[in-house]
């Protein structure tokens, strides 16, 4: 794998021209930005900035974003900017239109191919696939439980993606006995190389025993049936460090910067 080539065409294909995560949503170039549109639950926001964006459009693109976002009531929206984005000083820019910025993340990619091998689950731990609302229930408690965060937005997209367009996406939780332990997503992207692996977490006293590695091995086996070249991940530090043994290689990084409204 390039890794040159390789964020070439992540960019092209993953940003540029970018498709709906979700049912609802549409995505849209706008001058010199492409940006995803939904509803309250949906992730609205930006994905690409033209590259030849000079700080002075830079400006008039951010200002147009948030009268876009605003004027349709939402209570937030991000711009998705990755560290090899022009022009330089974006994020600046951004923080001074009132962007707040969230914590950075790496952009690792590995080929699927060889990432495919069984790992050995815990005794006692069994994978079970997401394909209907008892498994997302199970999902959001599992995300719910590594994150500490609110899963009802997970619960809502996932519900919504399971029944519009089931055959792009794939979900997995790790069950220990009747207790959901870990999960995990995967987004599969018709006509482009990648697979994007999401959500993936662990419950803090099942961490450090094979769970995450095998829900990579499990998503990695699910994405090479349906073609896929290329696995995906934004990865937070304590993910990033289990990917890289894994093979995957580090080809940017990404700050969410989101804009909130006055409530």
């Amino acid at each position: 794998m390039n890794p040159d080539e390789t964020l070439a065409l992540f960019d092209h294909e993953m940003r540029e021209h970018a498709r709906p995560d979700s049912p609802g949503t549409h995505v849209e170039r706008v001058g010199g930005v492409v940006r995803q549109t939904g509803g309250a639950d949906d992730w609205n926001g930006v994905v690409w900035t033209a590259p030849d964006l000079s700080p002075g459009r830079a400006e008039s693109e951010i200002a147009a974003q948030v009268e876009h976002y605003t004027a349709r009531g939402l209570g937030e929206f991000e711009w998705k900017l990755y560290g090899h984005d022009r022009p330089a000083g974006l994020g600046g820019l951004l923080t001074a239109a009132g962007f707040e910025a969230e914590p950075s993340e790496t952009l690792l990619v590995a080929p699927v191919e060889g990432r495919s091998a069984s790992v050995e689950l815990p005794e006692g731990v069994r994978l079970r696939d997401v394909t209907d609302a008892a498994g997302v229930e199970l999902m959001v408690r599992a995300h719910e439980l590594a994150f500490g965060t609110d899963g009802s937005r997970l619960r809502h997209r996932t519900l919504a993606r399971l029944d519009a367009d089931p055959d792009t996406f794939a979900a997995v939780v790790a069950m220990a006995g009747d207790e959901p332990v870990s999960s995990a997503r995967m987004e599969m992207y018709p006509g482009t190389a990648f697979a994007g692996l999401w959500g993936g977490g662990t419950a803090a006293p099942w961490r450090g025993r094979g769970i995450y590695r095998a829900l990579v091995a499990h998503r990695a086996r699910v994405a090479a049936r349906h073609g896929c070249r290329f696995l995906q991940v934004d990865a937070t530090d304590l993910s990033a460090p289990i990917l890289r043994r894994l093979g995957f290689t580090a080809l940017s990084t990404t700050t969410p910067y989101v804009y909130r409204t006055a409530p």
